[in-house]
């Protein structure tokens, strides 16, 4: 069987999650449940530091404004994890080229991250925090399991990938206008940061 739909859905979960990918992957090798599951996501100490970054991803996605903060950090590391977790799949199946793997593995997890980014910004225009933690649990259980029905059902799980980014996408776009005002307040923020900087400590009267 092809492995592009494994390959399409670890790379929309990347976007949003890309240490758990690694994390759930490799323990799922190490453990016997996939033998599709390449040996470099199984060594000991991948699954540490996955694991690791993990609580701090679990974190830092909860708090507000710093959940932004960490997203922009990982504009480029998620669709790279993206790409290396879907090259190494095909690298393990053999029926679909590491290159094409990693470029569709990639664009997905690109896609996705976007989605998540932008959600993410429009939640953070409201004043409460609980918002963000109900968002960012969801975001954890929808990519535990849908990567762990994709191990048993590819297909399938990519189907429901491909729909949640679909959704994902209309999402952003209605919530265009949330997004810019939390831009806005961001440069604002930035901007007073800087006068602040450059007037000084005050003088002792």
């Amino acid at each position: 069987m092809s492995v592009i739909p494994l390959v399409f859905t670890s790379g929309w979960a990347s976007g949003i999650n890309a240490y758990a990918v690694v994390l759930l992957l490799g323990l799922f090798g190490a453990t016997g449940v996939s033998d599709e599951v390449p040996a470099a996501l199984q060594r000991t100490d991948v699954l540490i530091v996955a694991g690791v970054l993990f609580l701090c991803e679990a974190v830092a996605d909860k708090i507000p404004y710093v959940d932004s903060v960490w997203d922009t950090a990982h504009t480029v590391i998620r669709p790279v994890a993206g790409a290396v977790i879907a090259a190494l799949l095909a690298g393990e199946s053999g029926s679909l080229p590491e290159l094409a793997a990693g470029a569709i593995g990639g664009s997905t997890a690109l896609m996705s991250h976007l989605v998540k980014a932008g959600t993410r910004m429009a939640v953070n225009t409201s004043p409460e925090p609980f918002s963000n933690v109900g968002m960012s649990i969801a975001e954890d259980l929808g990519v535990a399991g849908v990567v762990t029905f994709a191990i048993f059902n590819p297909v399938a799980a990519a189907i429901i990938a491909a729909v949640l980014l679909v959704l994902g996408i209309v999402t952003v776009v209605f919530l265009a206008s949330r997004i810019r005002r939390f831009l806005r307040r961001r440069a604002q923020r930035r901007e007073e940061k800087r006068l602040a900087g450059t007037r000084g400590p005050r003088p002792p009267g």
